[in-house]
């Protein structure tokens, strides 16, 4: 499929299930993961399968449009993007690095699983006959409650030296623990998960700084941060625009004072800025990243490999575009007085979930101190530090 083609249809399929998924949030914040029901309209369109190879039945995105549908979908549903997000790249990943015999075994007869990952390489293995023995107990499990099979990070100390490989295993060998009572992101389920000597044959893993892709094309030799950045900007300017777009629709008509005849907020110059500011600001953020995304894109589709500098552009941009929706979602809020705390108007939940996103290591503001130095020649910059 054309990419024009294939970003209207998946922008479309988020459209046919916005009503579903706004429908469904309450449930998914009440319960702390999201309802079978989001779920199912989720899978049933397709978003799973976001960064998935085609060969597997994937859409295998370019890097610009998974940020749009992310974006689109944040619109709707925060919880709903955060879990395709992280649900895509869990299923995405292993497609495109695990060998054939984990792919039989996952992806049966071209079945598409639901899956987790964590990639901070937290796990502790021991090297054994054919595989690793593997335990650890890995936080912000996002949407394992949901999942079938796990990507999770670990050491391997091989030779002396160590290194980090992903390894994947059924959801059902490990314990998910009921800990995700938070202040935002809540209907994303991203409970801690844990495993203690689970066997991980050697198929079902892979070098996670070092792997060559065995299937799928250009996307997979992004590298990181890139293969994720994008989806944190794409996720923020989704909740950043519903943000403005609530306050302009359900508040600006308000009056707020103590006066005879209050006047409207939609009168207030503080107000008429904040709305004129927020605007540009959200939709600078949003050409930047994809002006960053789509050199990256066109880079690796012409065989090369993002540079150092232009993967720390990729992070800081994603920090950038949370950064800036953060600030727009909080001016929102605190313009719209009293009636914003309120738990059924959405601007509560745009302030408590952007905050929490906004703690994401991805979107940390260290990825501008790591451009910083790449500009000023700094040498052996890790984008990822």
């Amino acid at each position: 499929m054309e990419m024009a083609n294939q970003k209207q249809a998946l922008l479309d399929a988020v459209s046919e299930i916005a009503d579903t998924l706004i429908a469904q949030a309450p449930i998914d914040e009440a319960n702390a993961t999201l309802s079978a029901e989001s779920v199912r309209v989720l899978e049933d369109a397709g978003l799973f399968r976001l960064k998935l190879p085609a060969v597997l039945g994937g859409a295998e995105a370019d890097p610009t449009t998974q940020m749009l549908v992310l974006e689109a979908l944040a619109h709707v549903s925060s919880a709903a993007s955060w879990c395709v997000m992280v649900g895509a790249t869990s299923v995405g990943l292993p497609g495109a690095f695990l060998p054939d015999e984990a792919i039989e075994t996952i992806f049966p007869a071209g079945q598409v699983p639901r899956g987790a990952v964590v990639a901070m390489p937290i796990g502790k293995t021991e090297i054994v006959e054919g595989g690793y023995r593997l335990t650890g107990r890995w936080p912000f499990g996002s949407g394992v409650r949901h999942s079938e099979w796990i990507a999770a990070g670990a050491i391997v100390q091989r030779d002396g030296q160590a290194e980090r490989r992903m390894m994947v295993f059924p959801t059902a060998s490990a314990t998910i623990h009921d800990n995700w009572q938070v202040a935002g992101l809540k209907g994303t389920g991203s409970c801690d998960f844990s495993v203690d000597g689970l066997f991980v044959p050697e198929a079902f893993t892979w070098d996670q700084l070092n792997g060559v892709p065995k299937r799928g094309g250009p996307l997979y030799r992004i590298g990181h941060p890139g293969f994720v950045a994008n989806e944190h900007a794409g996720f923020a300017l989704g909740v950043g625009c519903r943000a403005l777009d609530a306050f302009k629709e359900r508040e600006v008509a308000k009056r707020r004072g103590y006066t005879k005849d209050p006047s409207k907020l939609a009168a207030r110059p503080a107000v008429q800025r904040m709305i004129g500011t927020g605007e540009l600001r959200l939709r600078a953020a949003r050409a930047l990243a994809i002006q960053i995304n789509d050199t990256v894109w066109q880079t690796v589709r012409s065989g090369g490999t993002p540079t150092t500098r232009l993967q720390g552009e990729l992070r800081a941009v994603a920090s950038y575009c949370t950064e800036v929706a953060l600030d727009v979602v909080t001016e929102a809020f605190r313009y719209s007085g009293g009636g914003a705390i309120y738990q059924q108007n959405i601007l509560q939940q745009c302030l408590r979930d952007m905050n929490v996103a906004a703690q994401h290591l991805v979107v940390s503001e260290i990825a501008y101190e790591n451009l910083g130095q790449m500009i000023l020649g700094v040498p052996d910059v890790n984008p990822m530090q």
